[in-house]
């Protein structure tokens, strides 16, 4: 669980002290449905912890919330297989079919403890032993099932009519890698089967979505358990399309935007990073090489380049006349994140960032964000993905400026410049509380993956502190030294991330110019061969990816073939074609495009991969 998630919003309810005479709920319809569903839900979960504590006496109950979509309820016990689900969802059956009465009972503080401690409950005990001393703690009995529960619950477990288990997976106690692994069990209930079957087909519909099955099946990246948790390898298509994807924000950069390139060190001494302070804010979220307690000369992979890109400013004196300066590196970065927190590419330990940093005047700072911001909208636009970004403000916390470097009135006057710069654009945000760098507050762009779970792709940092801790400075007009401010940002973020959202917004289908396959050109048979090799080598030279199918396979498979590739373009050559000089296009966009020499479908290609034209997506079966 995450610090902030909706379920540690719910755990806390679970535990709240604060409780009606009777939390048993039959709901009127002035009842909001969320919380009716949440209810419903929550119930589910007792009736899954029940049913585990049935056929695995041994499993030790940590909690089990009502969720967004469904429930969970974490046991300390081995993984469960696919059979155990099979089972526990069986026992749930017959629980149900009982129809016990859930019915509340209080106990003081001790009381609760010693009817933990007899019932084996370690995890229980712990969580009463973190409510106040003089709090009246609520338990729910259902049949011969008790468990700590603030509520509220239906009546009866029969009131649970439609309900599925969805999976399991390994999750930490308190959310904390230090603590114990447990076994988290997910389910979902509606209350009808209609609803549950629209859910589950739903599910479906995002599984077939999901970047792990479409980059494994296009042969993108792949994962291997003896090289690491969140270590994808990029597989030659994968590795092409980050490749163009690069080069793209490279050349825009340098070319279009003013900036200069640096390459730095994946490493750096301890010290750098306790000069910046992200020592003393990110230490856990780094990997540290060497034993701190021992080694002068500890190291650490680092997790950003802004401060190896400040010693390439310091290395000579600067100018007023010589800002802004903006560096821009492809970056290879690190952070030690927790195995429970990584997901495919949107979550991974070595990754790969548009990083740049600006070193401006106070007096350029307001539009030099402003243009950085303008760059963010510019990549999501030519991605065709600008309409599934929402923008957040993102701010210290008032009550805990302990996280934070600088005077909180910076801090605010900060906030209120970057606030007023979006409203002036007209661009729609929200602000959150907690969300900024250690060093200042920033703009994040967000989207959700398939399953709902909100990432940043991009972020553009205002940052007034760091130039102090850094001794960076340039010479003014009068001759005098004065600090700069410093813009942290990215074009496109984290690389695999982008990835990952591109696969899941476009199927796998991307544009033809992000494509690693652009063209394949189809014989009708081997007669075929050498004219169909001619035009692979003539599309080659126009810069187009391009390959030839020589199999002895009929039209048809190779064409099916082609199509669960999802390459755009397919040239079918025969004896016609090669009199001709012509070639027979068949689109993923538009099915039959019929035939075209050869000349002209090459500059048609070239220009949709020059300008990242995305053409409209058609269904073929639709055409054909």
């Amino acid at each position: 669980m995450l610090p902030n998630s909706p379920e540690n919003e719910l755990l806390s309810a679970e535990l709240s002290a604060e409780l009606s005479a009777d939390n048993s709920t039959e709901f009127s319809a002035s009842v909001p449905d969320r919380e009716r569903l949440a209810t419903l839900r929550h119930t589910a979960s007792h009736i899954l912890a029940e049913a585990v504590k049935t056929l695995f006496p041994t499993a030790k109950l940590a909690i089990g919330p009502a969720i967004e979509n469904g429930f969970y309820y974490d046991f300390d016990h081995p993984p469960f297989s696919h059979e155990d689900l099979t089972a526990i969802e069986a026992q749930m059956k017959k629980i149900i079919k009982a129809n016990n009465r859930l019915e509340r009972f209080t106990l003081s503080r001790d009381e609760a403890v010693t009817l933990m401690v007899n019932s084996g409950e370690p995890y229980k005990v712990e969580l009463i032993s973190d409510l106040p001393a003089d709090a009246e703690i609520s338990f729910y009995r259902q049949g011969d099932f008790t468990d700590l529960c603030a509520g509220p619950h239906l009546e009866r477990t029969g009131a649970v009519k439609a309900y599925k288990l969805l999976s399991s997976s390994a999750a930490y106690w308190r959310g904390d890698s230090a603590n114990t692994t447990l076994q988290r069990i997910y389910g979902t209930a509606f209350f009808t089967k209609p609803e549950l079957e629209d859910y589950l087909a739903y599910r479906e519909k995002v599984r077939l979505r999901d970047h792990n099955r479409i980059g494994r099946e296009m042969e993108l990246f792949t994962t291997v358990d003896i090289i690491g948790q969140g270590l994808p390898l990029f597989m030659p298509k994968g590795t092409r399309i980050l490749q163009t994807l690069q080069r793209w924000i490279e050349d825009e950069e340098d070319w279009q935007r003013g900036y200069v390139r640096t390459k730095t060190p994946f490493m750096g001494k301890s010290d750098l990073y306790k000069l910046s302070g992200h020592w003393e804010h990110y230490r856990d979220g780094m990997f540290v090489i060497g034993d701190a307690d021992k080694d002068a000369d500890i190291m650490a992979l680092r997790p950003m380049t802004c401060p190896f890109q400040y010693f390439i400013y310091k290395a000579s004196q600067k100018s007023y006349r010589d800002l802004p300066i903006r560096y821009g590196e492809t970056a290879v970065l690190f952070r030690n994140e927790d195995s429970g927190e990584m997901h495919g590419l949107t979550r991974v330990r070595q990754f790969t960032i548009s990083e740049g940093h600006l070193v401006v005047r106070p007096d350029q700072m307001e539009q030099e964000f402003r243009d950085c911001i303008d760059f963010a909208r510019y990549c999501m636009q030519t991605l065709g993905v600008d309409e599934e970004v929402t923008y957040r403000l993102s701010k210290c916390d008032p009550a805990d400026m302990d996280k934070y470097i600088g005077d909180p009135a910076v801090w605010e006057e900060t906030e209120a410049r970057i606030r007023a710069i979006l409203v002036e654009l007209g661009i729609p945000f929200v602000e959150a509380v907690g969300e900024a760098a250690f060093y200042g507050p920033k703009v994040d762009l967000q989207t959700r993956n398939v399953y709902g779970k909100e990432d940043t792709v991009i972020t553009i940092q205002w940052d007034a502190v760091l130039a102090e801790r850094y001794d960076m400075y340039y010479i003014d007009q009068n001759g005098d030294k004065v600090r700069p401010y410093m813009i942290h940002r990215t074009a496109l973020g984290c690389y695999e991330r982008t990835l990952a959202w591109l696969i899941e917004f476009y199927e796998g289908k991307f544009p033809t110019w992000l494509c690693p396959e652009q063209v394949r050109v189809l014989p009708i048979s081997d007669k075929f061969m050498d004219y169909a090799e001619s035009i692979r080598m003539k599309l080659h030279a126009a810069g187009i990816y391009v390959s030839t199918d020589t199999r002895s396979e009929k039209l048809g498979y190779k064409i099916r073939d082609a199509r669960i590739a999802k390459i755009p373009y397919l040239l079918v050559v025969g004896a016609q074609e090669e009199a001709d000089g012509t070639v027979s296009v068949r689109s993923r966009f538009a099915g039959d495009e019929g035939v075209k020499p050869l000349s002209d479908f090459i500059d048609q290609v070239s220009l949709e991969i020059r300008d990242k034209i995305r053409r409209e997506e058609l269904r073929l079966d639709e055409k054909s």
